[in-house]
Order: C-alpha cells, then sequence, then structure tokens
C-alpha cells in the first residue's frame, strides 16, 4: 500500500483537513490520509458561498458508503468559494485530494489561528499516532 501523502507546503487540522493560506485566504480540503479512512466519497455537502464561519465549525459534510463525516472549517472567516466540481464529481476527493478536490476558500478573519493549525510533521505523527 502507498504511504499517504502529507505535502510539505500545507497546514493541517486534527480533523484530517489541509489549508493552502494564500494573500490572506486560506484554501482547504480533505487530506489523502482522512479521505482514505472514510473509503469512497460518494455525495459531499458543502458551505455556502458568503456565510460567516469560526474555525471548528460544521460547514457541510461527506459521505462515503458506509459513514458520513462533518467537514469542519479550519480557520474562523467568510466562505469565498466552493468547489462545485464536487456536487457532481465527489470522488475528486479521493483521487486527487490536494488539487482537484479541495472543498472551499475562506477570507481569514483572524490570522493568529493559523498558530494552531498543524505543520506537515506534526500531521504526519498525529496520523501515525491514530494508525
Amino acid at each position: 500500500m502507498v504511504e499517504p501523502q502529507v505535502p510539505d507546503d500545507l497546514l493541517y487540522t486534527n480533523e484530517h483537513m489541509w489549508v493552502r493560506v494564500e494573500d490572506g485566504t486560506a484554501l482547504f480540503g480533505m487530506t489523502d490520509r482522512g479521505q482514505r479512512a472514510l473509503g469512497q466519497i460518494t455525495a459531499v455537502e458543502l458551505p455556502e458561498k458568503g456565510d460567516q464561519c469560526q474555525a471548528g465549525d460544521e460547514v457541510g459534510s461527506l459521505e462515503s458508503s458506509s459513514t458520513m463525516a462533518d467537514i469542519c472549517a479550519p480557520i474562523s472567516g467568510r466562505i469565498l468559494e466552493v468547489n462545485g466540481q464536487l456536487g457532481k464529481n465527489p470522488d475528486l476527493l479521493n483521487h486527487d485530494p490536494y488539487g482537484h478536490g479541495w472543498i472551499a476558500k475562506i477570507q481569514i478573519s483572524d490570522p493568529s489561528e493559523l498558530d494552531d493549525l498543524l505543520s506537515p510533521e506534526d500531521y504526519g505523527r498525529l496520523a501515525d499516532a491514530e494508525g
């Protein structure tokens, strides 16, 4: 089995979300390890563009053949964009979690929250500890 990817240019949450920070925004999605744990994603409920969220808020959900999982905002702010492709093609989360499988983009309201996110090394240790 191929080891799950943990790109070193991203930040991570304990809930297996990745975050790419750029110009005051945070693009986020589910990690490779997170999508593998869920199995084949069959449906995605996305956040609404324009919604305000706090870090940790449930902003959507994922459904796989065996379970449901919440999508939690990795950081506080306003949803600027959502990946509408996931509604038609939810398996993008399985096939390209760090590319076309992104979930949403947030305008960051409190940059200090970035300090609460995990480095690639810390996320790798967390994921390894979970098995």
